[in-house]
């Protein structure tokens, strides 16, 4: 066997798998999130990601406030959720003009049994903080068994 065309074949495979990678953003699951389905067809771009469970919410995978806390807050803002995207903004650094409309970009991944009042607060504290382009992470349902 000629070991050049089997060196050819993996480098092929590997470039092939790295470019399909990139293309591809995973949002991050909890096993205590369960996502609404959906039928859009719009995959969620690469941004801040916060994630509301059953029973906490996180901002890029750290826990910052627990839904207990949320549940009996009775302001419209949550001060914890924004410290949290506040530090995601200082992370963040603008190198042209273009990028900073990705600043404005957040995914909300929210367990489907989260009360109405929990999203909007927590909607409200990412506008609050400049996050002006909110999208809704779903699970995509398929056009055919609907």
């Amino acid at each position: 066997m000629n070991l050049v065309s089997l060196m050819d074949i993996f480098t092929i495979l590997v470039f092939f798998l790295l470019v399909s990678q990139s293309s591809v953003q995973e949002i991050p699951k909890d096993d205590n999130l369960k996502l609404p389905e959906s039928l859009a067809q719009t995959p969620p771009e690469e941004t801040v990601t916060v994630m509301i469970a059953r029973d906490r919410i996180l901002v890029q995978n750290k826990a910052v406030i627990e839904m207990d806390k949320v549940l009996n807050s009775s302001g419209e803002l949550l001060p914890a959720v924004q410290n949290a995207l506040q530090k995601e903004l200082g992370k963040v650094v603008v190198k042209d003009l273009g990028a900073n409309d990705k600043l404005q970009n957040i995914n909300i991944v929210g367990d489907r049994s989260v009360p109405f009042s929990v999203l909007q607060k927590v909607m409200k504290s990412c506008t609050d903080m400049g996050y002006t382009r909110i999208s809704l992470a779903v699970l995509q349902k398929s056009a055919v068994g609907s």
